[in-house]
C-alpha cells in the first residue's frame, strides 16, 4: 500500500485504539503509534524520527490524532512529513491551558517561576519549562486539516480552536453537547459521521449536508 493511516492517542490511551479508524481507511494501511514522550521537546524528537521513517516507506501519510497527541503531532510535524490531518478535540494552545490551569489552583507565574514544578488538586503537574518551551516554539502548521470540537470541552475553548482554525486554514466542526473525550454512542456516531464527511471530501466526494464551518 502507498497510503498510511497514523493514528496518535491522547493521554491514557494506546496505539491499539487504532483498530477502530480501519473500516474509515480500506484502501490504506493505519497504524498507531505507541509514543513515549512526555514533553513537548521529547515529542519533537520522537516523533519527527517516527514520521521521518515512515515517510520512506508511504507516499501519502495522513495523521489522525486525539488531544495531547494532536498537540505533539501538530508541534512536530510539517507538510514534508503529513499530507492531511484529522485532529480530535485537540489542544491547540499549550500556553493557554496552563495558564488555565495556574488560574484554577490558584497559582501565580512567579510562584511557578520560584518553584519550578506545582502538582494541582486535579492531578496536573504545572512545569515553569514547560510553559517557557510553549511560549518559545508557536506552533507552524501548513497541513491540510480537519477537527472535530466538542461544544463542552473542557480543555480547549471555543475560541482558542476557532482562532487556530482560522490562522491555519483548517476545517472546524464543533458537536453540539460534545465533551473533550468522545465515548458515548452519540459522540461516536458523530465522530464517524464528521470523519466520513472528511474522507470524501478530501476525496472529492460531497456527500450529503455540509458539516463544516470556520
Amino acid at each position: 500500500m502507498k497510503n498510511l493511516i497514523i493514528y496518535v492517542h491522547g493521554k491514557g490511551g494506546s496505539a491499539g485504539e487504532a483498530e477502530y479508524y480501519k473500516m474509515f481507511f480500506p484502501n490504506s494501511e493505519v497504524i498507531g503509534f505507541d509514543y513515549r514522550s512526555q514533553t513537548l521537546w521529547e515529542a519533537k524528537k520522537e516523533f519527527f524520527a517516527f514520521f521521518t521513517t515512515q515517510r520512506s516507506r508511504f507516499e501519502h501519510i495522513t495523521l489522525v490524532a486525539n488531544s495531547i497527541g494532536a498537540f505533539f503531532g501538530i508541534s512536530s510535524l510539517d507538510e514534508t512529513l503529513v499530507d492531511r490531518a484529522y485532529l480530535i478535540s485537540p489542544i491547540v494552545d499549550m500556553e493557554k491551558l496552563i495558564c488555565n490551569m495556574m488560574q484554577w489552583s490558584g497559582v501565580t507565574e512567579q510562584e511557578l517561576a520560584e518553584k519550578l514544578e506545582i502538582t494541582t488538586d486535579f492531578g496536573e503537574t504545572l512545569s515553569w519549562e514547560y510553559l517557557c518551551y510553549v511560549r518559545m516554539h508557536p506552533i507552524i502548521w501548513n497541513v491540510p486539516t480537519c477537527i472535530l470540537y466538542g461544544e463542552h470541552d473542557n480543555l480547549t475553548s471555543i475560541e482558542m480552536v476557532s482562532a487556530f482554525a482560522k490562522q491555519h486554514h483548517a476545517d472546524l466542526t464543533v458537536m453540539p453537547g460534545g465533551e473533550h473525550w468522545f465515548h458515548t454512542e452519540e459522540q461516536m456516531q458523530f465522530l464517524n459521521h464528521w470523519i466520513r464527511e472528511c474522507t470524501s471530501k478530501h476525496a472529492g466526494r460531497r456527500s450529503g449536508g455540509r458539516l463544516f464551518s470556520h
